[in-house]
């Protein structure tokens, strides 16, 4: 079988992407911009990781300082913005420890590296210096915590060190200001004068990124009984982000809410085409070949179970699958049913791939077929008239090796998270009307990345490594692509409150970084 290898990165050349352009266009220093109704002196922002400023699947401290919210603080300290504060990590390694020893799935940043002779994605070397057990002094005005639901921001305990391996978020537990502290009462306590809120995100990409290997808890109302993956129920989003809302309100003479991007318009779902098993003529023959004889045999088994006949032949011939040169889909695992007593068929169009699916693995079989020797010794006794033994039966029928439910997103699970998601927003959007909050559309942004967006240096997309939008987690934005999101903001900031701050020059902040830039 000619199976193409599926590299992640596009072209060799991305490694100098970090290396920008100088802009002209800088802000002068005599440039008088308006505040309008809005009172910045004491910016406060609530979220996860996209507040945090987390990127390459770490959070680290060029990052932090290149976060959403710090991009703001700077545009808003023109017009009389206060400091702005933030939790910061020791190093930029990435990474946590817990009493000097290494907290498990916290690993250190991915930089693109050329060590293996193609450009891809590698854990920097390192051991990380932050160690959670060293509690910051705050307040903080960037109160985002990478990795927290909706419901989290108002969990007592979640930054209590001693649940951080139950409920505890070691992020929070380096900076909440009370074990029993919730990261929205730390937020409200600060009084803000202004304040951003983006949560809601980690409600349906855990169960994304997991694919789809949680539980949709829609219709079930409490989050104690989720797990990690899960879908959040709409009902539980809206009661606790309304209640955040009117929180942070109180004090505030304005604010910002974001709303929740589709997966499908992220890197970690479009890097891999599910249509990526590149057939030569012959090859796609001797597959097809393949599933008329898988078929046959699975036949007959059915009848010698007790199984009609033409009962038999019409569940077997969905597995009678044709292949064609060129590109064809792989093979995904499906739920057994009655209908698919095998649990396998080929991916539809609008189905996902994950970022991190074992690609060397798709270039041995996964995802179709695993033809071992032994396996090619049954065919070649089918294609010669002979009767294969049970045993050899029971080989063709083992070398189908469809990808898992944790490596893919099918259609269900995407209609789960689309109608999710799309509860979250009108909910989202509803509480900026009522309230009379500037509101940012990050999901009509980031569909627009998918084309390109054009900036005064060139073009930001979402095109995983080469676009510039998304770090090398294929999740979370690179400093370009929070500048993006910082802009757009702006512009949503002006418009509600009648201020006039400027944007900032995206060409000015990076995009990825290589192994051999990692001094930051």
């Amino acid at each position: 079988m000619k199976l193409f290898k599926l590299y992640i990165l596009l072209f060799t050349a991305a490694i100098f992407i970090s290396c920008e352009a100088e802009f002209e266009n800088a802000i002068e220093d005599n440039e008088v911009y308006k505040v309008g109704d809005a009172d910045f002196s004491n910016y406060v922002s609530v979220g996860n990781s996209l507040t945090a400023g987390f990127a390459d699947n770490a959070l680290y401290r060029e990052a932090q300082m290149n976060s959403l919210p710090n991009i703001l603080a700077q545009q808003f300290a023109l017009v009389g913005g206060g400091e702005f504060t933030q939790p910061m990590v020791e190093d930029n390694i990435g990474g946590l420890l817990l009493n000097g020893n290494p907290l498990p799935g916290f690993d250190t940043r991915l930089v693109l590296s050329t060590q293996s002779g193609t450009p891809a994605p590698e854990n920097i070397s390192g051991t990380p210096q932050t160690d959670i057990t060293n509690v910051l002094s705050g307040p903080f005005n960037n109160m985002g915590v990478p990795g927290a639901k909706s419901f989290h921001l108002g969990l007592s305990g979640y930054g209590d060190i001693s649940n951080v391996e139950t409920i505890a978020n070691p992020y929070f537990v380096r900076f909440a200001s009370s074990p029993s502290a919730t990261v929205i009462d730390d937020a409200v306590a600060q009084n803000p004068s202004f304040f951003s809120l983006w949560i809601g995100n980690n409600d349906v990409l855990a169960y994304a990124t997991s694919g789809g290997t949680g539980t949709d808890q829609t219709g079930n109302l409490d989050p104690t009984t989720y797990g990690f993956n899960d879908i959040t129920d709409p009902n539980v989003f809206g009661g606790v982000y309304n209640a955040y809302v009117d929180a942070l309100t109180s004090s505030a003479s304005g604010g910002v809410l974001y709303n929740i991007p589709d997966v499908t318009n992220i890197p970690f779902f479009t890097t891999v085409p599910n249509n990526a098993l590149e057939l030569d003529a012959q090859t796609a023959a001797d597959l097809t070949g393949f599933f008329q004889a898988f078929a046959g045999i699975f036949t007959q088994g059915l009848i010698m179970q007790g199984v009609p006949p033409a009962q038999a032949q019409a569940l077997a011939a969905q597995y009678a699958l044709t292949f064609n040169e060129g590109p064809n889909r792989f093979l995904i695992e499906v739920p057994v049913t009655e209908t698919n007593p095998l649990g396998f068929r080929q991916m539809q169009e609008n189905e996902l791939l994950l970022l991190t699916i074992d690609q060397s693995a798709l270039a041995q079989g996964y995802g179709s077929v695993v033809l071992t020797p032994e396996v090619l010794q049954v065919l070649g006794l089918l294609q010669q008239g002979g009767t294969p033994t049970p045993e050899q039966a029971q080989l063709v029928l083992d070398a189908v090796s469809p990808i898992s439910d944790a490596d893919a997103l099918q259609t269900s699970e995407l209609d789960a998270i689309s109608n999710a998601r799309m509860a979250y927003n009108s909910i989202i959007e509803g509480a900026a009307q009522a309230n009379e909050l500037a509101f940012v559309d990050v999901d009509e942004l980031l569909e627009q990345s998918q084309v390109g967006i054009p900036f005064d240096g060139g073009t930001l997309s979402s095109t995983f490594v080469t676009g510039g939008a998304f770090s090398l987690d294929g999740v979370h934005l690179t400093p370009r692509g929070y500048a993006l999101v910082a802009n757009e903001t702006i512009r949503a900031i002006n418009q509600t409150y009648g201020s006039t701050l400027p944007g900032v020059n995206l060409g000015d902040f990076r995009t990825i970084v290589t192994s051999d830039n990692t001094g930051m």
